[in-house]
């Protein structure tokens, strides 16, 4: 990155024409000055031409930003450079009069002018990476405006500010800049602040307006798609329906013919039966005679038995049942141990398999280690070969050279070195330049191969590295493969385990569920039991109806059992409405009614009411009554009955009504004048005469319990037959835990793929940096080998021209002497002497070529065995740990062993008690049996006689009334059937044909002694029906199967013609909405367009804002740590501080606030606003640093950042300037305290010239001192 050279102004503030602030090439710069000199005007020129507003520059106007002579010749000078005018008729912004050169005329005291200036410019002049110098101008023009010039060259707003952001200098961002007052501004701001200024320096800012934009489309755009959805939704139900409409008009009329043929052919039969019934239970009383001779006699005592036996045995099973609960707890507490167990067990087995890898991890790299000591070791031995072989040449090469060479005599060594001497004399110039170049020649050998050696070590290295990068590569492959397998098989063995779990979690929920509403049954039907005490009356009488059921198919019940108040309100007013019909006795039909009279006469069961649903005359109930009150409502609506016995509950209630209180019931009754009957909720009645009574007894509030009570019987079997049907959770526990273990080990698996692929990940990033900085080595070794390679072959050149020169000389004087001793020339004979030296040094330059080969190869060797042993050293750590882990957790293993052994027996000795309360039960239970046993023993013969009577006689008078009932049906209904010729017509049928003393019920008289069997008289009226219509195979069937099949296929029918409501205009409407619905659908599938194209939109900004304020914020996040650590730390507090961000909304960080997190040294953690003036500037320093390293700029200008700072703490910021300085950041710092601005490498010096009436400024090098 480059760097700020210098900064020009021109008429700025307080410098007055043109200034220069040279930065120069150093990287740390102090602006310093008194107060009033223009510091901080320096930090404005700054600011203004890399294009700051002019509202963050102290100013309001950029003409305020023009040098104003006059103004500062009559103000005072406020420490921030700006002026406070003393003067009383002084102008102010530039009022006055302007000349045509556009300089200010303004008179003072009506005598003194000032010229002051309209324009003005700041040039910042940059050196970037290239070194090319770049000229960034911004001036303030006449008209108050601002002009951009790059290089001399006038430019718009947009491009200047392009061609800093292209050298990282973002001005919305303002990351080259901290202002007065910025540090403390962010010391105490708000989280939602801290989200705003990393969204600024992250850029995630410019999408804010198009992510609330789209996201507020997006909703509206989803919101329109839910409503056409719905409308086309609506219309097809209203097309369903008129389609549905338009088939029920098709076969209505059909449905009603049939109906009325079923109904004709239905009477036809049962009249038939009816009659040919008559005529043969007629036939068949007169054959019987009187065989009643005994009675039954103690049955009661027996009844009284078979009660106790109940009771003892209904103790029994709440005593069973306690011990089931028990049992179940325990059961419960079990099920927790050993679920306690898994995780334990699959803990000690992961523990197990990962220290088993561990160790099988540490022998392979064992082995490693092995193999690269026996590398070593070779080496190592084939170094000292090499140092011995070249000391044996040594010794050699010395002999050899003692035995060569020809002997000479003392006067040829005379004469040879006096011919040298000449020689000398004739070439001495030669041969001093030759024998600089040979010392050169081999000075430059050795250089050269010392490089060579170099060149060739740092070769085998890089082939070194290559091969381990190839083989980290593959190692890194096969781990993602194996998380990506691993990641697979965890995602399917979650989907199973999940399923089983929720089946689980089902089946005990369910079970809970059961056994919670069985307790409460048991609870209620216990207390119940517990607080009723039925009379003797009360038991015979509900015998007596058990009786009559079991014997008469036609007996339903009394009337408090076959209704129930719809709320426990109600109970009081509808019992009082029942009154003397609360115990009545529901029958189908009349002869079921004088059977059952007949069986309580023969059996002396006291009397009975009888209500027969085929001939009671129930009264229409009136609808004026029904609404007529908020606080009223009819008795018939406040009870809960079965269809079946609608006449029974129709005419037991009547016309009365339910008011709310007695206010509203007199209100009824006296104010409006209703002729019926009204009850309050406490029981209180007025009668339709006026006439009121109140008060009740308790004994009908228990007819009501006693119900309640066999409910809950029979839903307390119902819900122990659904529990017993629902599985148990435990059959599939131990394949829910072999799934929990192979999910826990799979993740564990997963996590160690992870770990070693994160290994391999750093590994690789290792060896790639030691290959890198082993390609620039070579890269810098190698063309400094082939230059001295190439100077080396110069001077040899060299050195053979001078030595041929030198060659020539000696030539011309060593003829004779070499012609005398047959030499070709004096060469050969010093070359037989020489040779040996050449040889020798040539033998020593491959020896030490070799030795610096192995040399390279051996330290290299011991640096990787060096770290195979320090891999070695933890895995062998983590396998101690582990070794402990498994020891504390088979410990707690055996802990909930020892508690589960204790459970079991405990569990044992509940389940012998509960067996041996079962045996119990099942005595009891076989008790009661007997005790059943013996009471139908003892009623059986009576019953059958009386059976065999009653039931002739009864049929007889059921049929006569069906009759008769069939009859008044067709006259009432206009039903046409067919007559004999000699028939009356049904318009002779009486409508009340059957008397009765009671039009209400029939009352029982007692008469045992009564045993007539006369059959008794019918009358027919003189109606005959003609059967030739009726099927034969009807008449021939009687069976009652045949007439429910008939009454069903009638009934079905009905339901039906009922169940249709016929729409004439269905067809009419199905047009208009099938066409409304073409519309809808294009409006729909055009709303499901825009929605999909508004979410798409919406979810491409807010991945980009995501992506670039999180890539903001993890750099921060990083970054803040050590930079605090390092501004913090000092000798005596090494460690230094903690700092850390923290988002509140980690989905979308930049809807909610950052919270930043300071902890001085050897300080608690506290909140930032607690923290001291001084540690606050220190913390916000340290976010700052951080922000700016995110997207740095190339320098970073700070503001008297330190004025809330000591000596410590200005010590600390000074340090870490100097230690970040450098190329790529470069520091310019205005401050006033000594211990900042003395550790600079420059010093600008800005001072007020009061002459001049301006500031100026000075550069000093401090490096030139230091």
């Amino acid at each position: 990155m480059g760097k700020l050279i210098r900064l020009e102004l021109y008429n700025f503030k307080s410098y007055k024409g043109h200034h220069t602030l040279l930065f120069g090439d150093s990287y740390f710069t102090s602006i310093i000055g008194p107060n009033g000199s223009g510091k901080s005007n320096s930090m404005d020129a700054i600011s203004f031409v890399l294009g700051i507003k002019s509202s963050h520059l102290r100013s309001t106007h950029l003409r305020d930003l023009v040098y104003r002579g006059r103004v500062l010749k009559t103000s005072t000078i406020n420490g921030d450079g700006s002026a406070t005018i003393n003067g009383a008729n002084g102008h102010v912004n530039g009022e006055g009069d302007f000349d045509e050169n556009g300089t200010q005329n303004s008179t003072q005291n009506g005598t003194q002018e000032r010229h002051d200036p309209k324009t003005a410019w700041v040039m910042a002049v940059y050196e970037d990476d290239a070194g090319d110098e770049q000229q960034w101008k911004r001036s303030i023009t006449n008209q108050g405006g601002s002009e951009y010039r790059i290089n001399g060259s006038v430019v718009s707003a947009q491009q200047y500010n392009d061609a800093m952001e292209a050298e990282n200098i973002l001005v919305k961002a303002r990351n080259f800049l901290v202002f007065q007052g910025d540090v403390e501004q962010i010391a105490s701001q708000s989280p939602k602040d801290l989200t705003k200024l990393i969204e600024q320096i992250s850029g995630s800012l410019e999408y804010k307006a198009d992510y609330e934009k789209l996201k507020e489309a997006q909703e509206e755009a989803l919101e329109n798609q839910n409503f056409n959805l719905n409308r086309r939704r609506g219309i097809n139900s209203e097309i369903k329906q008129y389609q549905e409409q338009k088939r029920e008009a098709d076969s209505y009329s059909k449905k009603a013919d049939q109906r009325d043929q079923a109904i004709v052919t239905h009477i036809l039969w049962k009249l038939y039966h009816f009659q040919k019934t008559i005529e043969d239970s007629s036939a068949e009383i007169q054959k019987h005679q009187e065989e009643l001779k005994e009675h039954s006699r103690g049955i009661a005592k027996y009844d009284n038995s078979l009660e106790e036996a109940k009771k003892d045995q209904a103790k029994v099973g709440r005593d069973m049942s306690k011990v089931e609960r028990g049992i179940k707890k325990k059961d419960k507490e079990v099920e927790e141990k050993e679920n306690s167990l898994v995780p334990i067990a699959e803990k000690i087995h992961l523990t197990k398999d990962r220290l088993m890898k561990a160790n099988s991890r540490i022998a392979g790299i064992v082995k490693e280690r092995d193999s690269k000591a026996d590398t070593v070791k070779h080496l190592t031995k084939d170094l000292k070969v090499v140092e011995k072989a070249e000391a044996q040449w040594e010794t050699e090469w010395r002999k050899l050279g003692e035995q060569t060479g020809r002997a000479l005599s003392e006067e040829d060594h005379h004469e040879y070195n006096r011919l040298k001497e000449e020689v000398s004399k004739r070439s001495s110039a030669d041969q001093l330049k030759a024998s600089n170049l040979e010392r050169q020649q081999r000075a430059d050998e050795e250089t050269v191969n010392s490089l060579k050696s170099k060149v060739d070590s740092l070769e085998y290295q890089l082939t070194k590295l290559k091969e381990d990068i190839v083989e980290t590569k593959d190692h890194r492959t096969t781990a993602n493969d194996l998380i990506k397998q691993t990641a697979k098989d965890i995602e399917a063995k979650k989907k199973e385990y999940n399923a089983l779990t929720s089946e689980r979690l089902r089946s005990a929920q369910y079970r809970t569920e059961l056994d919670e509403k069985l307790q409460e049954v048991l609870t209620k039907l216990l207390d119940a039991e517990d607080g009723r005490k039925q009379s003797d009356k009360e038991m015979r009488m509900k015998a007596t109806i058990a009786d009559m059921k079991r014997i008469f198919p036609g007996v339903r019940g009394r009337v408090s059992e076959l209704c129930k108040p719809k709320q426990k309100k109600y109970a009081d007013a509808v019992s009082t409405v029942l009154g003397r019909h609360f115990d009545a006795i529901v029958v189908d039909d009349e002869k079921t009614a004088k059977e059952c009279i007949q069986f309580l006469r023969d059996q002396h069961r006291g009397q009975a009411t009888f209500i027969p649903l085929d001939t009671i005359q129930v009264k229409a109930t009136s609808s004026n009554l029904k609404g007529i009150h908020r606080g009223t409502r009819m008795a018939l609506d406040t009870i809960d009955y079965d269809k079946a016995v609608d006449r029974a509950m129709s005419y037991a209630c009547g016309n009365a009504i339910v008011c709310d209180d007695l206010a509203i019931a007199k209100y009824m009754c006296y104010d409006k004048g209703v002729e019926a009957k009204a009850v309050t909720l406490d029981g209180t009645v007025i009668h339709k005469g006026g006439l009121m009574t109140g008060g009740r007894g308790r004994e009908q509030g228990r007819r009501w319990e006693d119900t309640e009570v066999d409910n809950l019987r029979r839903l307390a079997e119902k819900l122990r037959r659904d529990l017993a049907a629902v599985p148990d959770s435990r059959r599939n526990a131990t394949e829910e835990e072999t799934l929990h273990g192979d999910l826990t080990g799979l993740e564990q698996k997963l996590a160690y793929a992870r770990e070693e692929a994160k290994a391999h990940e750093r590994n690789l990033v290792s060896k790639q940096k030691e290959l890198s900085h082993t390609e620039r080595e070579l890269a810098e070794a190698l063309p400094k080998y082939r230059g001295k390679l190439q100077e080396f072959e110069a001077l040899k050149e060299d050195l053979n021209s001078y030595q041929d020169a030198v060659g020539s000389v000696e030539d011309e004087v060593f003829t004779e002497f070499c012609e005398r001793l047959q030499y070709d020339n004096i060469r050969v004979y010093e070359a037989q002497q020489g040779s040996l030296q050449q040889e020798g040094s040539q033998k020593k330059l491959e020896f030490k070529q070799q030795k610096s080969k192995l040399e390279s190869r051996i330290s290299f060797e011991q640096q990787q065995l060096q770290e195979t042993k320090n891999r070695i050293k933890i895995l062998e750590d983590r396998t101690t740990q582990d070794q402990a882990l498994i020891a504390e957790l088979e410990a707690q293993k055996d802990s909930i062993s020892d508690e589960l052994d204790t459970l079991a027996a405990e569990l044992e000795q509940l389940q012998e008690q509960l067996e041996e309360q079962k045996d119990l039960y099942a005595k009891k239970e076989q008790r009661v049996a007997e005790q059943r046993r013996e009471v139908q023993k003892r009623s059986k013969s009576v019953e059958g006689t009386k059976r065999a009577v009653a039931g002739l006689e009864a049929e007889i008078q059921r049929n006569a009334a069906n009759r008769y009932a069939l009859l008044r049906r067709c006259k009432l209904e206009d039903i046409t059937i067919p007559l004999a010729d000699d028939s009356n017509s049904l318009d002779q049928l009486p409508i009340d044909g059957i008397t009765h003393g009671d039009p209400d019920a029939m009352d029982v008289d007692e008469d045992p002694d009564q045993s007539s069997l006369q059959p008794p008289t019918v009358q027919d009226y003189g109606i005959d029906v003609d059967f030739d219509d009726l099927d034969d195979d009807l008449k021939e069937n009687p069976d009652e199967k045949l007439d429910e099949e008939l009454q069903e296929k009638i009934t079905m029918l009905e339901d039906d013609m009922k169940q249709m409501a016929p729409n004439m205009r269905a067809i009419e409407r199905l047009e208009g909405v099938e066409s409304r619905l073409k519309t809808t659908e294009k409006e729909f599938e055009d709303a499901r367009k825009r929605a999909k194209k508004a979410k798409d939109d919406f979810e491409e900004v807010k991945e980009q804002r995501i992506e670039l304020f999180n890539k903001a914020f993890s750099h921060i996040s990083e970054q803040i740590g050590p930079i605090y650590k390092e501004l913090t730390r000092s000798a005596s507090l090494p460690m230094g501080g903690q700092a850390y961000l923290d988002t509140e909304d980690s989905d979308e960080p930049y809807l909610d606030g950052i919270k930043y997190h300071a902890m001085p040294p050897l300080k608690r953690f506290r909140d930032m606003e607690h923290l001291s003036g001084g540690e606050k500037t220190m913390a916000a320093l340290a976010l700052l640093f951080a922000i700016h390293s995110y997207q740095p700029s190339p320098f970073f200008v700070l503001d008297e950042v330190d004025a809330a700072l000591d000596n410590a703490n200005v010590a600390k910021i000074a340090n870490y300037i100097r230690e970040h300085a450098g190329p790529g950041m470069q520091f310019i710092v205005i401050s006033l305290k000594t211990g900042l601005f003395q550790g600079s490498e420059a010093l600008v010096g800005i001072h007020r010239d009061q002459g001049a009436n301006t500031s100026k400024a000075l550069t000093l090098d401090l490096r030139k001192y230091q």
